[in-house]
């Protein structure tokens, strides 16, 4: 964790304090979040743009170049049910 100091006009330090009390967190709880939102809104956008660059010929072009042979054993899906085991329960030492 990295510590960041940052100037802030009054007014919004005086609006930053009453929204995190409203809340019921602190102010660095708050600022934590909406820069993580801000965040990923942006990176959203940067990659909803780099999307948009795609070709659905090229996409296809590539895929005709993957060999068409049949998966190694490792890759073959299994053909027994998968078994989920349960996490071993904490016991309370005896006495």
């Amino acid at each position: 964790m990295s510590t960041l100091s940052v100037r802030l006009p009054n007014s919004l330090h005086r609006h930053l304090r009453e929204l995190a009390e409203r809340e019921g967190v602190s102010m660095n709880q708050l600022i934590s979040a909406a820069v993580g939102e801000k965040l990923a809104a942006l990176m959203t956008e940067d990659y909803l743009t780099r999307a948009r660059r795609g070709s659905r010929r090229v996409y296809e072009a590539v895929l005709r170049r993957v060999p068409d042979v049949p998966p190694e054993q490792r890759d073959k899906p299994s053909d027994s049910p998968v078994r989920r085991t349960r996490p071993a329960r904490a016991t309370k030492p005896r006495r």
